[in-house]
């Protein structure tokens, strides 16, 4: 069975001062405090601490905004929060959101399973893909989301 981490163990830091421009991929948690721009993608665990900014989309299993400012879409596959004074410009995804008083978010959010994107774009051999749409409740009547809904099989 795999180790786990203990919750506060961060495995990679992107400190106040830096800059990164690009495709981030990882294992483990990592903290962003400095600039980041480009496409984070993992299985685990992001933090966007106080003093980061970060234009990106997002696809993660969680993420932890404890300030900072992030532009861009994020897609959690567990949960995202975010803290004050955190700001968020861009849309939500995730089955699970807290966001904390004082927070400023800007866009709109999806509160159900996050499908996997290769899942969503394939369909298994012999079947059709479903036809017609099919709408949640308690949506945000569809804007913004960009043809993120897919349809169950």
């Amino acid at each position: 069975m795999e180790q786990q981490l203990p919750a506060t163990e961060i495995t990679a830091l992107l400190g106040r001062g830096t800059q990164f421009e690009g495709k981030l991929h990882f294992e483990g948690r990592v903290r962003i405090d400095g600039v980041f721009k480009g496409e984070i993608l993992s299985e685990d665990t992001l933090v966007i601490g106080d003093g980061a900014e970060v234009h990106a989309e997002i696809e993660v299993a969680t993420v932890i905004v404890r300030g900072g400012i992030v532009h861009g879409n994020i897609r959690a596959k567990n949960s995202i929060e975010i803290h004050a004074p955190g700001k968020m410009v861009g849309n939500l995804h995730s089955p699970s959101l807290f966001i904390d008083r004082g927070v400023e978010f800007q866009g709109s959010c999806r509160m159900d399973a996050v499908e996997e994107k290769a899942a969503v774009r394939s369909t298994p051999s012999g079947t059709k893909p479903a036809s017609g749409s099919a709408t949640s409740g308690g949506g945000t009547g569809g804007s913004g989301t960009g043809g993120t809904s897919a349809s169950r099989a």
